[in-house]
């Protein structure tokens, strides 16, 4: 592959950041089997990582990685779309380490402190911001990720300020500012349960289903003017046309949140009809995604980073859109919320519209970091295997997590008389859950290799070239 160097030296700090969102993520995924093992063999691991302690981990990882991947892909797409370095290289270094050494902190004090504890020892009492799903982090924490993406904002924005303004700074300007205002809802935590839950999804929801659909269309459409060589207007005016349709149904489908917190009757009608419009913008997206390859100008060497495109635009509208939508509507939400379904949607909607994202723009990034404008065939080749490893682990624990979804809702929901109870409808699903294990094992030898591509240099074809191996031509190999 051709050696190439980095237009803009101050792009190199992205490195770190994916580096270490790499490390979060193969954590995240080794804590998340462990969570499906513990599912089947309760006494998994204890005492020494409860259940309560190893789904923090495992769900805070998941928020912590993907926010390196997009804090990574800014730095490294900023510079490059405003044509000049980065107002703060060192910035962005000190909130790096200052970002990974609380969240390291962080996961030790839940793995080696009681929760009560942790909350004692961290000045929870100053501002109760504990003890809620998702938003577990110690107040020193949560103000640490506050300072994080000021930081961040301001080396972004000041950034783009200095130099050329196109449609995909701004869009991402706009999706990273969002990040950032939503999380200070965090430290909200009324009394009143109605008014928690509602400041609770002003985070949870509008940061998933709102802002950072902005950062994915903003890091999709770098990608593809850059792998497929379209005219950047073309690209602007279906990244507009996305974004306008994930806003409006995004904020207004925070509503189908509000069916059964003590909210007005009429959140049924305006949650469930624009949740239903939600697939919408990811099925444009898989279009936008189709349309641009086909329409491509040049054969980008790269082609592991467009497999990795197309297919967040594919499995975001199956996970985000598709298994959304069936259990959007307010009667059908009835029974299915909280269930394994609501679990199936969750894990197919990250890994399709973020996860897959991520990696995305690391795997186009990350070979120009390493001084050549792509791997070598050989490694792309495992890094396309990775893919579809990937992707068919974890459609292999959606299916598990929806089928035991289905059967739960029908033992324990929809039965008018002698329903079971809940534990006794867990002890009926155990065989979707060996198979959501079974799934997660998958998964996990998709990630390895996938790491696995890193290592892999140039001499690597030169070798299957000459040894009439599988990159060979069939008259090298004869």
């Amino acid at each position: 592959m051709q050696a190439t160097t980095l237009k803009y030296k101050s792009q190199s700090v992205a490195k770190y950041y994916f580096v270490a969102a790499l490390l979060l993520f193969t954590g995240q995924i080794v804590f998340g089997l462990g969570l499906g093992l513990q599912y089947v063999i309760g006494d998994f691991l204890f005492p020494y990582i409860p259940f309560n302690q190893a789904r923090m981990v495992h769900t805070n990882l998941l928020i912590v990685w993907l926010l390196f991947g997009f804090m990574g892909a800014a730095y490294y797409m900023v510079p490059e779309e405003s044509e000049t370095e980065l107002w703060s290289p060192k910035l962005a270094l000190v909130l790096f380490w200052v970002f990974l050494t609380a969240g390291a902190l962080t996961i030790v004090g839940y793995l080696v402190v009681p929760y009560a504890k942790l909350a004692e020892l961290t000045g929870n009492e100053l501002l109760q911001t504990m003890g809620r799903e998702f938003l577990e982090q110690p107040l020193p924490t949560k103000v640490g990720i506050v300072i994080v993406a000021l930081g961040f904002l301001l080396n972004i924005a000041m950034t783009i300020l200095k130099g050329r303004k196109t449609s995909i700074t701004l869009v991402l300007l706009m999706g990273l500012t969002g990040l950032a205002v939503f999380f200070l809802f965090s430290f909200y935590n009324p009394k009143n349960l109605v008014q928690d839950k509602m400041a609770w999804w002003w985070v949870v929801h509008l940061w998933v289903e709102g802002v950072w659909e902005l950062i994915l269309a903003s890091l999709l459409a770098f990608v593809l003017i850059k792998t497929t060589g379209v005219d950047r207007e073309v690209i602007d005016k279906w990244m507009y046309v996305i974004i306008a349709m994930a806003l409006i149904t995004g904020i207004l489908g925070t509503g189908h949140h509000y069916y059964f917190i003590g909210l007005p009757g009429y959140w049924s009608w305006i949650g469930g009809i624009f949740s239903a419009m939600e697939p919408i913008p990811f099925f444009m997206m898989t279009v936008f995604a189709f349309n641009m390859v086909q329409r491509r100008r040049r054969e980008h060497p790269n082609q592991a980073a467009v497999l990795w495109a197309v297919g967040t635009s594919v499995m975001g509208f199956l996970g985000a859109g598709l298994w959304g939508f069936i259990h959007t509507l307010s009667p059908i939400n009835y029974y299915t919320h909280g269930t394994q379904i609501t679990a199936a949607h969750g894990h197919l909607a990250f890994y399709g519209a973020y996860v897959l994202v991520v990696i995305t723009i690391i795997s186009y990034a990350m070979p120009m970091l390493r001084g050549r404008e792509a791997n070598p065939k050989r490694a792309q080749a495992v890094e396309m295997w990775s893919f579809w490893i990937m992707t068919i682990g974890m459609s292999v624990m959606v299916l598990a997590l929806t089928g035991a979804g289905v059967l739960q809702v029908w033992l324990q929901r929809l039965p008018t008389t002698g329903a079971m109870g809940f534990m006794a409808t867990q002890d009926q699903l155990g065989f979707f859950y060996w198979i959501r294990v079974g799934g997660g094992v998958i998964f996990l030898v998709g990630l390895v290799t996938y790491l696995s591509s890193f290592f892999i240099g140039e001499g690597a074809d030169e070798r299957a070239t000459a040894g009439g191996g599988v990159l060979a031509s069939p008259a090298q190999r004869a």
